[in-house]
């Protein structure tokens, strides 16, 4: 018999510090810097630091910050490649209360001026690679923001530090015992991330701790990493704050491999060196890989596991990598899903078909995440399930803790993104029978371009400022290496003429090397009867092979 009172087992059972704690990534690394402290986490260059190295430094860079006022509601912008400070980042930025907001390395310096005023970005740590680009936007903002140079001394190239503080005289000025802030709620935010949506002003991703949490403890059981993996950074910790592997790592109390710019000889020399078990990418990554020579995998003798996701894989790619032994994980997800939260998990019985079958099986974007509570092909007009039969469409949608808080301060694209109790991805795809999902089209004009978003849309309205320019039409476009390019439709205004030469330079003064298009073409645009642009048929031409042109 139920208590008058209510749930019996509510009464006088109250949450207390002895019995529940807000989840957080953070204490990864505590653990990881208590229980191992000697073991080795982070490899770069000449460089090494153990678990209890990297937990110091962490703790030094928040209370750093701290005694400079950063502190709750913050916001620590990084322009940093894959290297030790990025890690440190990853834990010292919260560890002071502040959120982390990692910039993509290859925007211009308009996109990232608009990121850091929008964000109210206080401090810029910033790699001397991209110092330049950092110079322009700073000098954009309309208010002071502190910023720190971090001078990798693996990097040789170019570029001259802003004339901020150093990185490391940073870190001389904290407290290695810092006693640093865990989140009063497990829903505080613990990162920004910009996503570009369907127009070229990107919206502002908030993740909490507690989806964070769960996704690196998610990638975990997904990949069924054991304890101390070595894991390849060949991902940009700047996407997706690199799928949660940065938490990942500390929690499997592993070894972080850095490493600045995808190279196949490179990776390989790592792989070897290190014994490399793991690493991640867009398949970009991957097909580097395969199109290097086979001689550069020699001595490679421990199983290498890898994970892709982005654009859906090339069964090609797929099949190649199981040809040279490589164990591969597809993954998929968004920005706003904190990376993967999606696998195409394997079955035993997939191990019987042909080699072909096998690849269209792992192709596949698959269920849900182990931690995500649902994933569903969903009619986007009644929320209704689609039939598992393989050929209805419907949109991908997630629910569950690995969904963001929301847009930061845009309330309107949020309420629409989390419509009727599910995050709407913009993806249209079918079931199959087996209940995987198969993204067929795409809802957004969204390219994805070896695992960075393009707006089709930021294309467009750059091309369209070219005289000569009536309209355009940006689709994607399938690519062996990249995944997906941008492939320009024009139609020239009457009496003018232009080159694809002349695009394309007018292009690359506007806009970040990896948005230009690949493939243009000068058309009269196919349109309906109300004179929309049929995507749809440009899309399929784009699909049947068209080859640059002027």
């Amino acid at each position: 018999m139920s208590s008058e009172k209510g749930n019996p087992y509510d009464d006088g059972l109250e949450r207390r510090p002895a019995n529940f704690t807000a989840l957080t990534p953070l204490g990864f690394l505590e653990r990881a810097g208590r229980v191992y402290p000697q073991r080795l986490a982070v490899v770069h260059g000449q460089r090494r630091f153990s678990w209890a190295e990297t937990y110091a430094r962490s703790r030094r860079l928040a209370s750093a910050l701290a005694r400079r006022g950063i502190g709750r509601g913050d916001t620590v912008a990084v322009l940093l490649s894959n290297t030790p400070e990025m890690y440190e980042a990853h834990f010292g930025v919260p560890m002071a209360g502040a959120v982390l907001n990692t910039l993509n390395t290859r925007l211009d310096a308009e996109s990232i001026a608009f990121m850091l005023e929008f964000a109210c970005a206080r401090v810029l740590v910033v790699d001397r690679e991209f110092a330049e680009v950092a110079r322009r936007a700073r000098a954009a903002l309309k208010r002071e923001i502190l910023v720190i140079d971090v001078s990798d001394p693996e990097y040789l190239g170019p570029g001259e530090p802003l004339g901020g503080l150093d990185y490391e005289a940073l870190l001389a000025e904290g407290d290695a015992g810092f006693e640093w802030l865990r989140p009063l709620d497990e829903w505080d935010a613990i990162s920004l991330n910009y996503t570009s949506g369907t127009t070229g002003d990107p919206k502002a991703v908030v993740y909490h701790h507690r989806g964070a949490y769960l996704n690196a403890l998610c990638n975990l059981l997904t990949w069924g990493m054991p304890p101390h993996a070595t894991y390849l950074w060949t991902l940009p910790m700047f996407h997706c704050n690199g799928w949660c592997f940065p938490w990942s790592i500390a929690a499997n109390a592993g070894t972080n491999v850095c490493l600045r710019k995808v190279d196949a000889g490179r990776i390989f020399a790592l792989m070897r060196e290190h014994r490399v078990t793991h690493y991640a990418g867009a398949p970009i990554v991957h097909s580097t890989l395969l199109g290097a020579p086979p001689e550069w995998r020699g001595g490679i003798t421990q199983q290498v596991h890898a994970m892709v996701a982005g654009a859906a894989p090339p069964e090609s790619m797929i099949e190649g990598m199981e040809r040279i032994g490589f164990a591969l994980t597809h993954v998929y997800g968004l920005t706003e899903t904190y990376g993967p939260a999606a696998v195409c998990a394997r079955q035993s019985e997939w191990d019987a078909l042909e080699l072909a079958e096998r690849a269209e099986r792992n192709g596949r974007q698959g269920v849900e995440y182990l931690l995500q509570d649902d994933m569903a092909v969903l009619d986007p007009a009644t929320l209704e399930p689609v039939p598992a039969d393989g050929v209805t469409m419907g949109e991908i949608m997630f629910r569950g803790n690995i969904v963001m808080k929301g847009y930061l301060r845009n309330p309107t694209a949020t309420a629409a993104a989390l419509e009727g109790g599910w995050f709407h991805s913009g993806d249209l795809a079918v079931r199959h029978a087996d209940g995987y999902a198969k993204i067929r089209d795409r809802s957004k004009d969204i390219i994805i371009s070896g695992g960075e978003n393009i707006s089709s849309l930021e294309v467009e309205d750059v091309i369209c400022r070219h005289p000569a320019v009536f309209a355009v039409a940006v689709v994607a476009r399938p690519d062996e290496r990249w995944g997906e390019t941008p492939c320009a439709f024009i139609e020239l205004k009457q009496g003018h003429a232009a080159t694809t030469a002349e695009i394309r330079a007018h292009c690359e003064e506007r806009l970040a090397r990896f948005k230009l298009p690949r493939a243009i073409e000068f058309v009269a645009l196919p349109r309906t009867a109300t004179g929309k642009v049929q995507k749809d048929v440009l899309r399929a031409r784009a699909r049947a092979g068209l080859q640059s042109g002027g």
